[in-house]
């Protein structure tokens, strides 16, 4: 006879284990709940960019929990310290959680070397948004930006995130482009990191201690500022 299984109970919602089964939220009902956050914090401001700061901070407080639970579920509790690693994440994983997708594109600033560029041809959170033309450049993905943020912050990797709209010739509407600006102490920590890596294959000689002691110390730095 075959016997019927019993589900296990667990008396702590935190020991339950984490489902990697897929789960989707109804595309009409997160419209609607955007919608009527948007216009909630609509009412508590007198000015756009103070809107768009509440909606950053919505998403921020969004961002420090998507990186808590992908670390556990999909790292082993594991978090990245390359540069190159955490925004493939956000990119890749992160993306793929909240919109179902890959994001459009990433991109290496041109001007400048700390800066990164996540691009959507049509985010989600302004796909369904009528924006007045008394509100001008008002971006909802303000809101994104502030969840990249708290992913970022929260991973060792603080840096201003904005929301831009970037025209597309030919197109009615603009894609929304998520700009990162990483803080000069991850310049340095991933200078350092680089420099360790360089280091790491030299075979420096025993006959050059200034050499020697010069590469201690920025292997030293490199682990600490990582």
């Amino acid at each position: 006879m075959i016997g019927v299984g019993k589900m296990k109970q667990y008396s702590n919602v935190l020991d339950k284990p984490l489902s990697k089964g897929k789960q989707e939220v109804s595309l009409s009902a997160f419209a609607f709940l955007f919608s009527e956050l948007v216009q909630y914090n609509q009412t508590q401001v007198d000015n756009i960019a103070e809107l768009e700061r509440r909606l950053e901070d919505a998403g921020y407080a969004v961002g420090s929990r998507v990186l808590e639970l992908l670390c556990n579920r999909e790292k082993g509790n594991r978090r990245e310290t390359r540069l190159l690693g955490i925004l493939s994440f956000v990119h890749s994983t992160v993306w793929k959680v909240l919109f179902g997708k890959v994001a459009d594109s990433l991109e290496k600033g041109t001007e400048h070397e700390d800066e990164y560029m996540i691009s959507e041809k049509e985010l989600l959170v302004n796909r369904f948004i009528s924006i007045p033309k008394d509100m001008g450049t008002f971006n909802c993905g303000a809101f994104v930006a502030g969840i990249v943020k708290g992913v970022l912050d929260n991973a060792g990797f603080p840096a201003v995130v904005t929301a831009h709209f970037v025209p597309i010739e030919g197109q009615q509407r603009p894609r929304t482009t998520i700009l990162i600006k990483f803080a000069d102490e991850v310049s340095i920590s991933t200078s350092l990191y680089m420099i360790y890596l360089y280091l790491e294959k030299l075979n420096l000689s025993p006959g050059l201690p200034t050499s020697i002691h010069a590469a201690q110390v920025l292997k030293r730095e490199a682990r600490l500022s990582q």
